[in-house]
């Protein structure tokens, strides 16, 4: 389950636009690929996942709610500056024996995070090819099980610039994404916490404080074909100042994380309508 809604995030987070701004587009369009992840078991750990999953690919142009690469949506504001969107995120489950610093613990269950997040658009060149925008997202995480539990929330700003007329790639559109992380306590122990019955002569009993989570650096590349789409992304994450990062369970103060994706579309609404990105 969580490996669905990483790979859902991921989607959104590098479709491309389809077409110059203002030109009529597909009211939808549906398709699936396949995407290859690699990212660690939770921020710092030196336990690295490694998935081959299936995406699908979505994108609807309605006059109230889109989906598309800026997320899913909904025009609640009577101006092109704001949008209201849908924020996702995930994390994998986690075998805490599979994690040096976790044995014998309990394991980590995969978490989702949902919630919204308004867009600023600060500054955008004309026709739209590229833009610069402040976005605020909080999410709300629960782990994915038969009785699903709250695990604190999340709050990342961060700007965000899109290119989408690179003169020495064309066709490709980059997108840049860097801004800082802050979370609950509640979150921060989920991960970074050690009860007293788990602690061990290596590791100390820690009880994690809510803050600072550290900050994250990311680029994306992607490019729309006729009946096909390409991206692919790397992020850099560091944990310096971070509330947690003297945990016991902390392993790397910095690190990456990496994935492409692949995918065909196999249909389109024959309606079209204006889209101005």
């Amino acid at each position: 389950m969580a490996r669905r809604y990483a790979s859902l995030a991921f989607l959104f987070a590098t479709i491309p636009a389809l077409a110059a701004a203002g030109q009529d587009q597909p009211l939808w369009e549906v398709g699936a690929g396949v995407a290859a992840l690699s990212f660690p078991a939770y921020r710092g750990s030196d336990k690295v996942h490694n998935f081959l999953l299936p995406v699908p690919y979505f994108v609807y142009h309605g006059e109230f709610l889109k989906a598309d690469r800026h997320g899913i949506r909904g025009n609640l504001f009577d101006t092109d500056r704001l949008d209201l969107t849908l924020s996702l995120s995930a994390s994998p489950p986690t075998k805490s024996d599979d994690v040096a610093a976790r044995s014998g613990m309990p394991d980590l269950k995969p978490t989702a995070e949902f919630g919204p997040e308004l867009d600023v658009t600060l500054w955008r060149s004309p026709g739209n090819a590229r833009r610069l925008r402040l976005r605020l997202p909080a999410r709300a995480a629960f782990t994915v099980e038969r009785s699903a539990k709250g695990v604190g929330w999340i709050f990342s700003p961060n700007l965000n610039l899109d290119v989408t007329d690179l003169a020495a790639m064309p066709g490709w559109n980059l997108g840049v994404v860097a801004g800082p992380i802050y979370a609950t306590h509640k979150q921060h122990d989920y991960f970074y916490g050690v009860a007293p019955q788990y602690a061990t002569a290596t590791r100390p009993a820690y009880r994690a404080k809510g803050g600072y989570s550290g900050s994250q650096f990311l680029v994306s590349l992607s490019k729309r074909y006729d009946r096909m789409w390409v991206g692919a992304f790397v992020r850099y994450d560091t944990l310096a100042g971070a509330a947690f990062v003297d945990s016991p369970l902390v392993a790397r103060r910095n690190f990456a994380a990496a994935g492409v994706a692949v995918a065909w579309i196999f249909g389109e609404s024959k309606t079209r309508v204006p889209v101005d990105e």
